[in-house]
């Protein structure tokens, strides 16, 4: 059970396209005990915001320009333990989920949710609870932890988009022979027969 907050619940939102950003925020100001004191539209701008103001929660979408939601996740559990995330995303992969709960988050909901249950997530986050669909939790403990470093992650990535070795490791600051062997281990933890492959891999469970 949350308690009852004598006080507002004190809430930015980061959501890069305006107008789902423009709506999230109409809906959510019709509830009695919500403000809205900031919006951002890159994840740059709103760990900028939230540094500033210390919001109860920080609602956030995965993908954005600058700083993905995952990012400033990690980055608000370390610095403002006070402020607690919410990702309110499309996607369901179950390896978003998993890196997630890593980064701190405690609330994971789909942008398809009733906005009763983002108003009621919230409330329980707020008040020290968390909010994660069963459903998604339980594919999430299916697929199993995310096997790739963060610098496998990067240079997946930049593989994906068609760079070679040299640009890749141009891009990272890197030698080419260490981007090729980040590449291989990658794709040896994930079973795949070249970078395309574990790229593909990587990205349908939410790893990328």
């Amino acid at each position: 059970m949350t308690s009852i907050r004598p006080d507002p619940i004190r809430i930015v939102i980061a959501e890069d396209q305006v107008m789902v950003l423009g709506a999230i925020a109409a809906l959510l100001a019709l509830e009695p005990d919500f403000a809205i004191i900031g919006r951002a539209a890159d994840g740059d701008a709103a760990l900028d915001l939230v540094r500033q103001l210390r919001p109860d929660i920080l609602l956030t979408d995965i993908e954005m320009p600058g700083r993905t939601g995952l990012d400033l996740a990690q980055i608000v559990s370390k610095e403002m333990p006070g402020t607690a995330v919410v990702i309110v995303t499309t996607f369901a992969r179950p390896g978003y989920l998993a890196r997630a709960r890593a980064a701190g988050v405690r609330g994971y909901l789909l942008k398809d949710a009733p906005v009763d249950d983002l108003a009621a997530a919230i409330r329980s986050v707020a008040g020290g609870g968390r909010a994660i669909p069963a459903h998604l939790a339980a594919a999430a403990w299916e697929v199993g932890d995310d096997p790739l470093t963060d610098r496998e992650r990067d240079t997946l990535r930049l593989a994906e988009e068609g760079l070679s070795n040299k640009d890749i490791a141009r891009r990272l600051g890197l030698s080419p022979g260490t981007v090729r062997n980040y590449l291989s281990d990658a794709a040896a933890k994930l079973g795949a027969a070249n970078r395309i492959e574990a790229g593909r891999m990587a990205r349908a469970n939410g790893w990328l």
